[in-house]
């Protein structure tokens, strides 16, 4: 006899994130994470010795590391349409007949050519882990800064556990957006309402096209009637 499916189970179940906050990624096992949005280098047009300086400033920064990191690169179907909502707008608002017509065909051009091409963009990002050692012996933040265990096993994080290991996080997310900016590289971290709308389109790509999500201040993850 088969057991019976679990209707009306949130998709939010089956992810491991807790919560989102100060532009902070907690688990539910209480470990955090930091994501820094970086820039590109395009390899292939710079000079032999251009690269062997990058390759050389690349392996410097990732022997300098003591922890891990996970680079991803999200590949995504271009969508310009806000683009030609705007350019239709203007056109709209246009009085001379011959730029009117001008738009429209550029409008059709534009639009049947990114349709037929299945142009990509590429995004790329580096994800910065931290995470409190379990020891026998407890200490200080052990003692008083220690979080309690929700339901379901899951770790609830007060503020002083926060705080203290959201300073330890962030000065591995320092090290690294040095490194990144000694290749060349720019970074930005990800603030929470980017965090959001991140994993937001991740989770929901089709979605995520014709419905904007909401301000971070409007939205938790323990919403169950959201399309995540």
């Amino acid at each position: 006899m088969l057991a019976p499916s679990q209707k009306g189970k949130p998709s939010q179940s089956l992810l491991t994130i807790s919560e989102m906050r100060d532009g902070i990624v907690i688990l539910k096992d209480g470990t955090m994470r930091a994501i820094m949005m970086i820039s590109s280098v395009n390899f292939a047009l710079k000079s032999e010795e251009e690269q062997n300086a990058i390759v050389y400033a690349y392996q410097d920064f990732i022997n300098s590391l003591d922890f891990s990191i996970q680079l991803t690169v999200s590949s995504r179907k271009m969508d310009i349409t806000p683009y030609l909502e705007e350019v239709k707008r203007l056109r709209d608002l246009q009085k001379n007949e011959l730029l009117h017509l001008q738009m429209t065909e550029y409008i059709n051009f534009v639009g049947e050519l990114v349709k037929g091409s299945n142009i990509m963009t590429k995004t790329f990002f580096v994800t910065i882990p931290f995470s409190v050692a379990q020891s026998k012996k407890e200490g200080f933040f052990s003692k008083i800064g220690k979080g309690a265990k929700g339901a379901a096993g899951k770790h609830v994080m007060n503020d002083i556990e926060f705080e203290h290991n959201k300073t330890q996080l962030m000065h591995r997310v320092e090290q690294v957006a040095i490194g990144l900016r000694g290749i060349g590289l720019r970074v930005v971290p990800l603030k929470t309402q980017e965090l959001l709308e991140l994993f937001y389109n991740y989770f929901n790509p089709l979605t995520s096209r014709n419905q904007r999500m909401r301000n971070a201040a409007q939205l938790t993850l323990q919403e169950t009637d959201s399309p995540l």
